[in-house]
């Protein structure tokens, strides 16, 4: 069957069109991207403004029109922290479905480590062992860890890479200096603060494998030398403690509109790397990890496979 997943980030509203059946590995057949930025359409009264909530109805229009071009037999479509935290987030959801026949569901943080933590143990296998997994979005930090395809611990924290460049650095795409030394230092003092109770969770936590996910971490990998995408799906790509220590003092020097000319960084997100190098080396350094392996799955297949594990059920 053809399942289609539509993901509304803080950055982008991502299509995805997937065949697959239960106990198959779920192939690619269509992905399209719009990038809305909504994060950065939240107004001061912390609302999604009308211009955000224009962008995602036409989004989700075009998506919708999509799938059903390309016969998708279900659509599946989720919101995450930029929906979740607007104050009008109902009202934006009802506009959606009432314009557009599509039903918005709202992920929790947890919701997302969960399902997340489910796509990285289907990457894996079985033989990885207790995971930790990590995954740094627009707006929220994801964590969770546990030996089966439920996590034992899964928890959210608010310090996305997004996030914390527009509130905490002051940083868009056309920025054309670094950030101040203060600004990063008290950006790298907040997150070490906002970590303290999830540092605590887990420190009665084992793992034997350390999992990062999403276009943050993938990023910073390349950046610190891992393969690049033209090598395929299957090659074996890590993060390392040290390599990101070398990228973050890099980066740090470099203005946001330049970052994206270094290779393998996109245009659209490169003013949330620092940000985002940030809060992984706070992450890396808190929880002794000295290396963490890439994994190329994460919120969205987590969603899909969940769904192909209920229509077993069903």
């Amino acid at each position: 069957m053809r399942l289609g997943v539509l993901d509304v980030g803080s950055n982008t509203v991502h299509l995805l069109l997937v065949d697959a059946h239960h106990g198959a590995h779920p192939w690619p057949a269509h992905s399209e991207k719009a990038v809305l930025r909504l994060a950065e359409q939240i107004g001061p009264d912390g609302a999604l403004t009308k211009a955000g909530s224009d962008a995602l109805v036409k989004a989700a229009h075009d998506a919708q029109a999509s799938a059903r071009r390309l016969k998708a037999d279900d659509l599946l479509a989720f919101a995450t922290s930029a929906v979740r935290d607007a104050t009008n987030s109902q009202e934006v959801l009802a506009r959606v479905r009432k314009e557009t026949g599509v039903r918005l569901q709202v992920l929790s943080g947890a919701d997302e480590a969960r399902a997340t933590f489910l796509a990285v143990r289907r990457w894996f296998g079985w033989s990885a062992g207790r995971l930790l997994v990590l995954d740094i979005g627009g707006g929220s930090l994801e964590i969770a860890a546990g030996i089966d395809e439920t996590p034992d611990l899964a928890m959210s924290l608010p310090l996305g890479a997004g996030r914390l460049s527009r509130e905490r650095l002051g940083v868009d795409r056309d920025t054309s200096s670094p950030p101040s030394p203060k600004s990063v230092d008290e950006l790298q003092a907040y997150v070490e603060k906002q970590l303290e109770s999830a540092a605590a969770k887990l420190a009665e936590v084992r793992w034997d494998r350390a999992v990062a996910t999403s276009k943050t971490f993938r990023t910073l990998a390349r950046l610190a030398g891992a393969a690049p995408s033209r090598q395929g799906l299957w090659e074996p790509r890590a993060l390392t403690a040290q390599g990101l220590r070398q990228v973050l003092g890099f980066i740090r020097l470099i203005p946001p509109r330049q970052v994206y000319e270094l290779e393998g960084v996109s245009a659209s997100r490169s003013h949330q790397l620092l940000a985002g190098a940030v809060v992984a080396e706070a992450v890396l350094r808190r929880l002794q990890i000295e290396a963490a392996d890439i994994c190329p799955w994460a919120l969205r297949e987590g969603v899909i496979l969940r769904r192909l594990d209920q229509l077993e059920s069903a």
